[in-house]
């Protein structure tokens, strides 16, 4: 591997017993061990009263106010620059007037990729309160969950993603998917009923036309509040600030979009086909990029046949993707269904959230040879801020995570000696920056993960001699289905109550299909003919789709530390071989 080479050049060159040490790059540190970015520096807000909507509004462009910001794919509906100013302000006077919403308050976002979804997201900031989201097709009782610990005042529900609401102390408002200002939207009296409440908030909520008081909120107010496994196996919720974002929005996307205008790009025109749900696809699609005034086309929900109609139809040039959709793509082109026409605006693909190999990025490439790839690492813990791949006539290190973002620092730390480690050496990634998260909502395991404000990412990795990074392993048991993130602890929690499973572990099995897939090991109780059809059943009625148990192994007994941990590395290893025994059962990824 590319940094054995690296680290055996380093030893290379004895002459009379001593041996010689290139000198460290520019971008390394020897004494300090801290690697920093390659990129100069971006001055970021200092004001402390900034918040995050202030800021993009004041960054998003005052020319042409009528070109589109949000477009619906699949009906053209737009939100224009005008328009999106206008119903923020409007609905956040509607939060505040008839819901109370306040400095502090949580809002529940439970809503699908819609133009709807930045409006409400933005909006909920604009009236001082934090946002939390949520995936919609989570389960009753991962709702009530998180409602629950985030002390959310009021939920924003899709009309589908009320159907599987549990009793909430909490107000719910339906929020319709298309935007046009006014009840004729809708498709019928039905329609005007059901979104009526969300029509009267978009309205600016009525009263006698005084405007609440607005609340005074700064860059180190906490702004969202979204979930992550963190590094122990269990979701967390993870507290970001006003600050956190607006170092997104700087270092992360517009600092990503200069240097496509810097090439002489066409006007950029995104693909939202990642969920808002998640810290990737909030980032860009309903914050960062609205920014820079750049068009996102949302797509409802992914098929590969829609996204390539609506590349052509939009002159879509910047498509953000997980793993399993750049496989859809390349799947869609050898069946013949990508005419070359349709895909010709494309200028660049980036890739993050979840490992790819080299052999779907060759697969790619060969489909869409005209097409920039590249990848990037960042974690909801960072914001999404932390490296990003920037192709060069000199470099096109395709498998690389790329390099450092500006204003980020890095250390590769000796997972026994916690000693820094220079190129060429693989160790646990540990992050410094203003991308940074506050901390966890209840704290736990923040003094582990952040240490003088380090972030330990969990997963290892390495440097090049060229700054550039590449992610080769992971040391948390966070498994990555199809770039969503399932915590191994949330299933077991769903699996102890069983009363015929005595003991449990969940943990990763790789999958050609999703990348990852939760394999369930389960001790049942004396007597018990449990089947695994039985227990992933039981799963299934109670997480969301994307958190099913795929493959269920009965054991013996669960391996532990004497502390009482589960190894789930152990269980890993043997998983070769568990496939092949009669005791085990599995489900399609594709389901």
């Amino acid at each position: 591997m590319q940094r054995d080479a690296i680290a055996a050049a380093r030893n290379a060159g004895c002459s009379s017993g001593r041996i010689s040490q290139p000198p460290p790059p520019p971008f390394y540190s020897a004494a300090t061990g801290i690697y920093s970015s390659i990129h100069p520096p971006v001055a970021l807000p200092t004001d402390p009263s900034l918040t995050l909507v202030a800021h993009l509004f004041a960054r998003l462009p005052l020319a042409d106010p009528g070109a589109p910001t949000l477009v619906d794919a699949a009906t053209a509906s737009a939100v224009s620059r005008a328009d999106l100013r206008r119903l923020v302000a409007s609905l956040a006077a509607g939060l505040r007037r008839r819901h109370g919403v306040r400095k502090g308050s949580v809002v529940l976002l439970l809503l699908p990729n819609s133009v709807a979804f930045p409006v409400s997201f933005l909006a909920v900031l604009a009236a001082g309160a934090v946002a939390t989201t949520m995936n919609p097709s989570s389960s009753p009782a991962e709702i009530a969950a998180q409602a629950r610990a985030t002390g959310a005042c009021l939920v924003l529900a899709s009309r589908d993603g009320a159907a599987r609401l549990p009793p909430l102390a909490a107000p719910v408002v339906l929020v319709p998917e298309i935007l046009d200002h006014s009840a004729a939207a809708d498709d019928g009296d039905d329609d005007q009923r059901v979104f009526a409440a969300f029509r009267a908030m978009l309205d600016g909520g009525g009263g006698d036309g005084t405007e609440t008081a607005v609340p005074v909120v700064g860059q180190d107010d906490a702004v969202a509040i979204l979930y992550s496994s963190g590094t122990s196996g269990r979701s967390k919720g993870v507290v970001l600030t006003h600050r956190n974002l607006i170092a997104m929005t700087e270092l992360f996307v517009r600092f990503e979009a200069s240097q496509y205008h810097a090439r002489g790009a066409r006007e950029n025109v995104y693909m939202a086909a990642l969920p808002m749900s998640h810290v990737y696809g909030l980032s860009l699609f309903a914050v960062g990029l609205l920014s820079i005034g750049a068009t996102v086309v949302v797509m409802r929900r992914f098929d590969a046949g829609d996204a390539v109609a609506a590349i052509g139809r939009y002159k879509v040039t910047h498509m953000p993707l997980v793993p399993p959709i750049m496989a859809a793509m390349v799947r869609a082109a050898a069946a013949g269904g990508v005419p070359p026409s349709q895909v010709a605006s494309l200028v660049q693909v980036s890739c993050g959230a979840a490992p790819i190999t080299a052999a779907l990025i060759h697969e790619f490439l060969q489909a869409f040879p005209h097409v920039d790839f590249i990848q990037g690492y960042g974690m909801t813990e960072s914001t999404a801020v932390g490296t990003r791949g920037f192709n060069t006539s000199k470099h096109k290190k395709y498998t690389s995570v790329g390099l450092l973002a500006p204003n980020m620092h890095a250390k590769i730390v000796h997972l026994e000696s916690s000693s820094c480690l220079p190129p060429g050496f693989s160790g646990e990634l540990w992050l410094h920056g203003p991308g940074i998260m506050k901390g966890y909502l209840s704290d736990d395991d923040d003094a582990c993960t952040r240490k003088d404000g380090w972030l330990r990412t969990g997963d290892i990795a390495y440097f090049d001699l060229d700054g550039y990074l590449y992610i080769v392993g992971r040391l948390k048991d966070t498994i990555k289905y199809k770039g969503f993130q399932i915590a191994p602890g949330d299933l077991e929690e769903v699996l102890i109550h069983h009363p015929e499973i005595l003991d449990v572990a969940v943990t990763s099995a790789e999958d050609e299909e999703a990348g990852e897939i939760p394999v369930a090991f389960v001790v049942r109780r004396s007597g018990s003919n449990l089947s695994c059809k039985q227990v992933m059943e039981y799963v299934a009625k109670q997480v969301a789709p994307y958190k099913r148990v795929r493959k269920v192994v009965f054991v013996e007994a669960i391996p532990k530390s004497p502390a009482g941990k589960v190894l789930r590395r152990l269980l890993r290893n043997s998983h070769d071989t568990a496939a092949a025994a009669t005791s085990s059962c599995s489900i399609s990824s594709k389901l």
